[in-house]
């Protein structure tokens, strides 16, 4: 079994604890962030968290979780599609 088929045997979940620690399970990718946004790559798709002050915590690639503190605004799944589609959504997400 590689390191994908481990990451995708894992469950997705979102744990949010006063709008200011942020742990996802189930992360495949980080395609980008900065203070402002993430986009995570999960196995239940395409997530993208907005708030300020946003700061990667703790990556863990075996495990596929992630950490982030600041102010969560929000967050939002993306839908899936072709790759142009996607690549389309990435672009203006992230000018």
């Amino acid at each position: 079994m590689n390191k994908q088929d481990t990451i995708s045997s894992y469950n997705h979940g979102i744990t949010l604890l006063d709008r200011k620690n942020l742990v996802i399970t189930g992360v495949k990718k980080i395609e980008n962030f900065d203070s402002e946004q993430f986009l995570l790559e999960t196995v239940m798709g395409f997530i993208i968290i907005k708030g300020e002050g946003l700061e990667l915590v703790k990556l863990d690639t075996l495990q596929g979780n992630v950490s982030i503190k600041g102010t969560i605004n929000g967050f939002t799944y993306a839908e899936e599609g072709k790759k142009d589609k996607e690549s389309s959504i990435f672009n203006r997400l992230f000018k």
